[in-house]
């Protein structure tokens, strides 16, 4: 469970950086026409890394993290992309850690994992710290409407992201994939998914370009997010029953705090109690 506990929590980080990242990228392109640029470019990143390994020859699993990809990488994250402009990085973190009750409920529906007592009372931790998290007051007014849809866009994005996460853990259960196998079968699945959106780029009217280059802020936000995130992300659900997986990779918004002052919000005392908090809950999943 260590090294799963490990990979869940350097994919949290990987995401909170580059949602960040993302956050800052000036562009004119929607969430969806966002979600698939960064998934072929991290198709020509994992590409390479994955010619010549042997295949496990199971078509269900396969067909699985097809689906994973779809529900979880094509909806999930271009409803995300949608949000994080709306909510900033902080808080659709937030909503979208909310992550944890839905897997857990989720595998013991589905996947029959039932946590252990101890891990409750980790998944208890963690959701209250994320409780806090989300009742901080922000520096910046989101008001109305704008927050509204904001809001209704990030839960979309928790539970396509939940349900990916959940189908994604059956196909690791039943093949031998390697993290990096299932995670070019995810993005490869999403990309093609959202390939129709190409038809409207010719069409389209492109505002003024900005003075510096986008492309390098583009690249690493997804090599951090989609590329290592992804890879990351399928060790811990290859490792760790779904609802931990998940509660670990929740923690995400809390490794926003430092990163907080960038977008001008400011997290306070209740921001660094729910990193407190959330590190006793990590500590009695990990046990």
């Amino acid at each position: 469970m260590l090294i799963g506990a490990l990979a869940a929590l350097a994919a949290a980080l990987c995401w909170t950086l580059a949602s960040s990242l993302w956050r800052r990228l000036p562009t004119s392109l929607s969430g969806a026409e966002l979600n698939l640029l960064k998934n072929w470019l991290a198709l020509a990143m994992l590409l390479p890394l994955v010619l010549g390994r042997p295949w496990p020859e199971a078509q269900g699993p396969l067909l699985l993290l097809a689906l994973s990809g779809v529900l979880g990488i094509a909806l999930g994250d271009s409803l995300y992309f949608a949000a994080l402009r709306r909510l900033g990085t902080r808080r659709t973190l937030t909503i979208d850690a909310g992550g944890p009750a839905v897997a857990s409920v989720g595998g013991m529906v589905w996947l029959a994992e039932v946590p252990e007592p101890l891990h409750w009372f980790g998944l208890g931790l963690i959701t209250f710290a994320l409780l806090l998290v989300a009742v901080q007051r922000s520096g910046d007014a989101f008001a109305g409407r704008r927050q509204l849809q904001g809001v209704v866009l990030a839960l979309g994005a928790l539970f396509c992201g939940s349900a990916g996460a959940l189908v994604s853990r059956a196909a690791l259960r039943d093949a031998a994939f390697d993290p990096l196998q299932s995670a070019l079968v995810r993005v490869l699945a999403a990309g093609l998914v959202l390939l129709p959106l190409l038809r409207g780029w010719r069409t389209r009217g492109w505002g003024p370009r900005p003075s510096t280059r986008r492309w390098p802020l583009g690249l690493l936000a997804t090599l951090l997010g989609t590329t290592a995130g992804i890879a990351l992300q399928q060790l811990a659900l290859q490792q760790l029953p779904g609802g931990i997986a998940v509660a670990l990779l929740a923690t995400a918004p809390l490794m926003a705090i430092p990163l907080a002052h960038l977008e001008g919000d400011r997290p306070g005392w209740r921001g660094w109690l729910a990193a407190l908090l959330a590190l006793c809950g990590v500590s009695a999943l990990v046990a």
